[in-house]
């Protein structure tokens, strides 16, 4: 007896999905813990509910690689990891010491930090004598927050440092009382602006462009796999279009709910401080700013963490995967 039709056309279904499944690219990314349930890895989340990475053959393995954001670009340099996430600051002083390491794709544009104080906190004035949780000294965070204090009268020696990376480590310093004002991204500022902590500014007021979170490879290996870096851009591409589509809110919202544990008010209020209006904190597909990058680079010179002559933003960053997938 023949095997009926629907069996060959189902034995062809698997044999398809066998060769597709075999087709698929692994690219481990290695991605900072205390982001990972955060609004800045959203566009990641998304590409996998929906679907995007597997559409353009990735299967990517995120790697929290612990030990604050300087291991990010040491876990690439070891080839611990395929691609990273890093501030580029950390990627500017790895470059310089002579990695081969370049950005391919920008992730947060500008980025913007609330600088969450006390309740008993009013004004800048009163942080004259206080602590200041900030990140490392070399990151923008630190140094937009820094900037915004000095334009509200608040200079170095007027307040004491605590250094903590990543916002989490922040938000515990602050609510333990051991920090009196601390830098936050979303959602945890809204979160503790609802539990009675006051916001006396944002870090676009002091630094209003800049590039400062991309993905970053080794050029070595980014030549040797092209196509495997041309497939992740254009799926992050298409995540980012996803997440700026007005029609896609719910749905966006949703996934915020799921992955970072805000709740429905305070996701809204996070992507509406994004797109209403656009604020430039999230890419249109993933393209690199080159001014916002150059404006690091002048930056880190003004505050002494580079000496001139500065270096050009060329040194740093390989536009040719972007150029490939389409994205100008």
């Amino acid at each position: 007896m023949r095997p009926p039709v629907a069996f060959f056309a189902a034995l062809f279904v698997f044999a398809s999905m066998q060769i597709a499944a075999g087709q698929n690219i692994n690219l481990r990314y290695g991605q900072i813990p205390s982001t990972i349930k955060t609004v800045s890895a959203l566009q990641f989340h998304i590409a996998q509910r929906k679907g995007i990475f597997a559409r353009e053959g990735i299967n990517l393995e995120i790697l929290p690689i612990e030990g604050g954001a300087a291991n990010m670009v040491a876990a690439l340099n070891k080839g611990t990891v395929d691609i990273t996430r890093t501030a580029t600051p950390y990627l500017i002083q790895d470059v310089l010491k002579g990695s081969d390491n370049a950005a391919i794709l920008g992730e947060t544009a500008t980025p913007i930090y609330s600088l969450i104080v006390k309740p008993e906190i009013k004004s800048f004035a009163d942080l004259k004598g206080k602590t200041v949780g900030l990140s490392l000294a070399v990151d923008t965070i630190s140094i937009s927050t820094r900037k915004l204090m000095g334009m509200n009268g608040i200079k170095e020696g007027d307040f004491k440092v605590k250094e903590l990376v990543g916002t989490p480590a922040r938000a515990d310093c602050l609510r333990k009382g051991e920090c009196d004002a601390v830098p936050l991204g979303q959602p945890e500022d809204f979160v503790l602006m609802k539990q009675g902590y006051h916001r006396l500014g944002v870090s676009t007021d002091a630094m209003t462009n800049f590039q400062f979170i991309v993905s970053a490879v080794r050029r070595s290996w980014g030549e040797k796999n092209k196509d495997a870096l041309v497939r992740y851009v254009r799926a992050l591409a298409s995540s980012y279009r996803f997440m700026r589509e007005p029609a896609n809110r719910d749905e966006v919202i949703r996934i915020v709910l799921d992955t970072t544990g805000s709740s429905e008010d305070i996701a809204r209020q996070t992507l509406a401080l994004y797109f209403e209006p656009d604020r430039g904190v999230v890419p249109k597909q993933g393209e690199i700013d080159v001014k916002g990058f150059a404006e690091v680079i002048r930056v880190m010179g003004e505050v002494g963490e580079l000496k001139p002559p500065l270096p050009s933003v060329e040194r740093f960053i390989d536009l040719q995967y972007l150029k490939a997938a389409g994205i100008q």
